[in-house]
Parts: C-alpha cells; structure tokens; sequence
C-alpha cells in the first residue's frame, strides 16, 4: 500500500480548556518500528479521555505535541520488522494510548486484531475502550451473575451503553439510567434494558420499587458527583458500586459507615492499567471482548461519524452528553 510522507492529524500543541491548543496539521507519517504495524486509519473513536487528555486532566499525561485517539479501525500499511499473523491491506482493529486522530496510526502488532467482518469501520473503531471498561468492570471486578440487577448511569454514554449491551449478554436484568426521556427510548430500542429511570429528579425510590425493595446488586457509575451519593443511597446488601469515572466534574466521597452497615462494596475500574498490571487476564480480556463482538453477542453503536476536519463538533457531541454510543471521527 502507497504511503504518502506527510499525513493529517489532529495535533495537541497546548494544553487548554475548550479544545483551545488542538488543530487539524499537515505532519510526518510515521514508519513502524520491530513489532509495530503501520495502519491507514478508516475510523477512530471519540472517548472521554481523549477529552481530558487535551487539557491535562487526564492519568496519563503525554508530551506536548501528540495526537489523541485510543480506538481506531483501519488498514494494514506497512509491517515492522518481525512482524507476523498480518499483510498489507488486512482490515484490522486496535487501540493505543495516542495517535488515532489521523490519517495513518503506529500500533504494536499486538494491540491490533483483524475487524470483525459484520462490523463497518466505524463500528470497529467503536467498541474497544468503551467495551474493554466494561468488562473489566462488570466481569473482572464486579463478577456479575445472571439474574442480578445491573444499574447503570450514563447509560447513552460509550462506555455506559456498552455496560448496558454486556450486562444484557451476561444474563443480568439491566436498569438504565439517564436525565433524557429520548435517550432512554433510544436506549431501550437499541438495546431493550428491563427497566429505564429518569434520574433527572432522583432515582432512589425508582432503583428501590424496580429491584422489589432490595436494591441494585451492581451499579456502574462513570459519572460521580450527586449520582454516586445517591447510589449509596439504593444499593443492595453484598453490593458493588464500580466507580468508573467522573464525568460530572466532582470527584465524590463516601462515610466508611455506609459500606459497613449496608455490607456493599466500592471498586476502582482501570480497564487499562488492569491489563498492564496483569498481562496475561488483559490479553484474556481483550480477546474475550473481540470474541463476542466478532459473534455478534454485543453490537457497538455509532451515534455519528464526522471527518477530520469536524473534530472539535465530535468532541462537543460527547463533551456536551448529546450522543448515544459512540461519535466517530473518519480520516
């Protein structure tokens, strides 16, 4: 496959509020090392970090400049040396920390999977992150059993719809949660949860009546602030509260008395770092999430996909909580 020297990407050249330090530019394209595979990029994926990362508010901090962008699907363009398993023009999926906001992407040989062939790029280039969170969270953490009451926050979110599509596939009966009427039936159609709450007005009582008085089993909450006090709030006995993120901007707190006397859990959920401290249970992880979707067990959504040149209105989507699923950016 011919490859241009220069490509397009978008570039963080300061770290500001409003996606102020971030532009679309004209820069080298990069050649893969040993073990690395070079990838013409057909679709990557907008996810929260990516966000954060552009202000320095996110765990890892890269140096300035770089090109965000954690889940990508594309072609193979050029093989490392010691390279095996691909050849150029195989569709492939994958995921790093950096570079899936361009035209061409390096990735490690093992970061990279061949696309599921019921999936379209952008699908391919939605599920990885979003999907891998929730599995960790919902598998690895919180060991879900068929049955229990899943309740998930932010369920139009990426990372929250894939928690209501995995929970759904695991046999747990799936509350989702969101303050939008028409999201929640967006939701219900795509994905049909056996309840929906509106938490615009609070959720306790709700969760209670749904869950027969005894509460949520397992809550899965990217969102934080007020969500999570209220949480505390309608979780079961032996519960476990996933704390996956903050996307409401306060970082909550809980009194060690609520767990003592309501017997329920609070669990941390770094999909990332969990496979980086145990490598051999996050390739498993990984490989069971490519698993499922490659059989159409779990089926990512796009919500919206925009070219290169309309970053900042796919990051305001998400930024903005107006998507459901996934919003997309195609190269």
């Amino acid at each position: 496959m011919t490859r241009p020297p220069t490509m397009r990407a978008l570039v963080v050249e300061a770290l500001a509020p409003d996606f102020a330090g971030c532009a679309v530019r004209e820069i080298p394209t990069p050649e893969p090392g040993p073990s690395e595979v070079l990838v013409r990029v057909r679709a990557a994926s907008v996810n929260f970090p990516d966000l954060l990362m552009t202000r320095g508010a996110y765990q890892f901090k890269p140096p300035l400049p770089f090109t965000p962008g954690l889940d990508l699907a594309g072609e193979v363009a050029a093989l490392g040396q010691g390279v095996t398993g691909f050849q150029v023009g195989d569709a492939v999926v994958g995921g790093a920390r950096l570079g899936g906001f361009a035209e061409y992407a390096v990735l490690s040989a093992e970061a990279l999977k061949p696309k599921p062939a019921r999936l379209s790029f952008a699908q391919g280039a939605a599920y990885g992150a979003a999907y891998l969170t929730a599995y960790v969270a919902l598998v690895r953490r919180a060991r879900v059993e068929p049955g229990e009451w899943v309740l998930v926050h932010g369920a139009a979110g990426g990372v929250g719809l894939a928690a209501v599509d995995l929970a759904k596939a695991l046999g747990a009966r799936v509350i989702a949660a969101s303050a939008s009427d028409d999201k929640l039936a967006r939701i219900q159609a795509l994905y049909a949860p056996d309840a929906a709450v509106n938490v615009t007005e609070g959720f306790r009582d709700q969760v209670k009546a749904i869950t027969g008085g005894r509460g949520a089993d397992v809550i899965y909450d990217p969102v934080g602030g007020d969500v999570f006090d209220e949480s505390v709030r309608c979780i079961a006995f032996d519960g476990r509260l996933l704390v996956i993120g903050f996307t409401s901007g306060r970082i909550p707190t809980v009194s060690v008395n609520m767990p003592l006397i309501k017997g329920f859990s609070v669990m941390g959920v770094r999909a990332g770092e969990y496979g980086r401290q145990f490598p051999d249970k996050g390739r498993e992880n990984a490989e069971a999430v490519w698993r499922m979707t490659d059989e159409g067990v779990i089926r990512p959504h796009v919500h919206a996909e925009l070219p290169l040149e309309r970053w900042r209105q796919a990051f305001e989507l998400l930024a903005e909580r107006k998507v459901v699923g996934k919003a997309v950016i195609v190269p």
